[in-house]
């Protein structure tokens, strides 16, 4: 905690809630309602500030929706969300003015131009005597609390996790506060605000989320009363709609913590309710997470360079023709299709399907890393900026702790192997559903008499491959081969 300037119990605090859409667990609000003054509970939209990245289609979509059970939540409690949109310093500025607020709490962000304006605000705020106080309520270890023995932080998950596991705070979950009180401040209207698509609205396919903390809430409780045993085994089913948390997008907005999930699952494994080796490898899944929040903090532009500097000699290709059909889900490829499908509609992605569409496009069709970054960050609803960006370069293989290049992962072997039933595959490429398991993952593999009986024309009804998987992948591996040669002459 952080801390500067003097204050008085009696002037209220604004609470700046950002990335932290929960009363529950929540250090920030805690520590603003054991100060005992009135409380303005504040959240602003800033899309003013040049550097910040704004959210995607998907993630306004869940925005607008978490705010609202938020506001709910709060209006429940006795107080009120004010809801300001524009220039983070100047909405503060306006809201301090007004209400004669002397103290501001939030809980920390750690892209960095968040955290350079944060800085600046800070600075700016203590200066003329407002107390600001800082609080972890994204993350179990903060980037630079965990470091090598020589200093400096880790570049390989596996060395990582096994350091962070033994430095995390497992403090007891902070309860949720059930009565707020505090001034009512001019608050804009979330319906103008456009958050929710229309014209058209493409989020219909969005109505099995909950986003809120109810909603996280229950899933974790869901998920925790069952499906986490056999994760281990069943989490790269993406056919099993049980197989994985679906708590991505609860963490992305802050409306559960990863504090409250790390004590949730010991809790259930001292109880003998989950299995350890389940728990814990769902527990590795939250640490890929932490990981990839350390990688942020110290490379900013993750997003967007290649973490690994070789790569700036990578023979990329430009095509917008099959740049398209990936986004589409037409690649001829029934597992990829699905995934790019499952993404659209939904607004999420099973993970295991995320390796198998992202290796597709940087090594199947050599297309830039980033031009698949930016799309899951326009149409994901947990689109999160260090995941997004450390993940997608794990698969292209510029990344810390990178899949080797040689890996090319082949969506038919991959679809028959975690699809075995086809069930998922039918459900996104419904035009493929009455083709015989044998060719469902390779329809061109069926003669034209089974093609017809299952009402298939390739080409017209669906697809055919847009690549050939062994040459595209010889190309791949031969490109990844004079990247190494250009490295070793360097």
């Amino acid at each position: 905690m952080q801390s500067g300037g003097l204050v008085s119990q009696s002037a209220p605090a604004i609470v700046w809630f950002r990335e932290d859409l929960r009363l529950s667990d929540n250090p920030a609000l805690h520590a603003a309602v054991a100060s005992h003054r009135p409380l303005i509970l504040l959240y602003i939209h800033d899309e003013e500030t040049d550097g910040l990245r704004h959210h995607g289609g998907a993630s306004k979509w869940w925005l607008d929706k978490s705010l609202r059970a938020l506001a709910g939540d709060i209006e429940a409690a006795g107080a009120q969300l004010t809801l300001r949109s524009g220039k983070s310093n100047e909405v503060l500025d306006a809201v301090l003015n007004v209400t004669g607020a002397d103290a501001v709490f939030w809980n920390r962000r750690y892209d960095k131009p968040e955290r350079d304006l944060d800085a600046r605000i800070k600075a700016d705020l203590t200066e003329r005597r407002i107390d600001v106080t800082s609080y972890n309520g994204r993350l179990l270890n903060e980037p630079w609390a965990v470091e090598t023995n020589a200093g400096g932080y880790y570049k390989v998950f596996t060395p990582y996790w096994k350091q962070a596991r033994q430095c995390i705070n497992a403090r007891d979950t902070y309860g949720r506060h059930k009565t707020l009180n505090g001034p009512d401040v001019d608050s804009e209207s979330l319906d103008d605000w456009g958050l929710h698509p229309t014209k058209p609205d493409w989020s219909t396919g969005f109505d099995d989320w909950t986003p809120g903390e109810d909603g996280a809430l229950a899933r974790l409780k869901e998920f925790l009363d069952g499906p986490i045993n056999g994760y281990k085994d069943n989490r790269d089913r993406p056919d099993l709609d049980w197989s994985t948390s679906g708590l991505s997008p609860h963490l992305r907005f802050g409306e559960i913590g990863p504090l409250q999930i790390w004590r949730a699952v010991h809790a259930g494994m001292e109880a003998g309710n989950i299995h350890e080796k389940d728990g814990m490898h769902f527990l590795s899944e939250v640490g890929w997470r932490e990981f990839s929040h350390t990688l942020l903090y110290y490379n900013p532009d993750l997003a967007t360079e290649n973490y690994n500097d070789s790569f700036q000699h990578m023979p990329w290709r430009t095509d917008e023709t099959a740049l398209d059909a990936w986004k589409k889900g037409q690649t001829g490829y029934p597992m990829v299709d699905a995934g790019m499908r499952q993404l659209w509609q939904t607004g999420w992605m099973h993970n295991r399907v995320r390796m198998i569409v992202a290796s597709f496009l940087t090594k199947h069709l050599l297309l830039p890393w980033q031009e698949g970054e930016k799309w899951f960050w326009d149409t994901l609803v947990d689109a999160d900026p260090a995941n997004n960006s450390a993940s997608w370069q794990w698969t292209a293989g510029s990344g810390a702790d990178a899949a080797p290049y040689f890996r090319v992962f082949n969506p038919i072997s991959q679809g028959t192997k975690f699809d075995e039933s086809g069930d998922y595959v039918r459900r996104f490429c419904p035009e493929l559903k009455d083709l015989p398991d044998k060719y469902l993952h390779a329809p061109w593999e069926a003669d034209k008499a089974t093609l017809k009986k299952a009402g298939i024309t390739l080409g017209e009804t669906y697809p055919k491959p847009i690549v050939d998987h062994s040459a595209a992948r010889q190309r791949a591996l031969d490109a990844y081969d004079t990247l190494k040669e250009k490295r070793d002459a360097s």
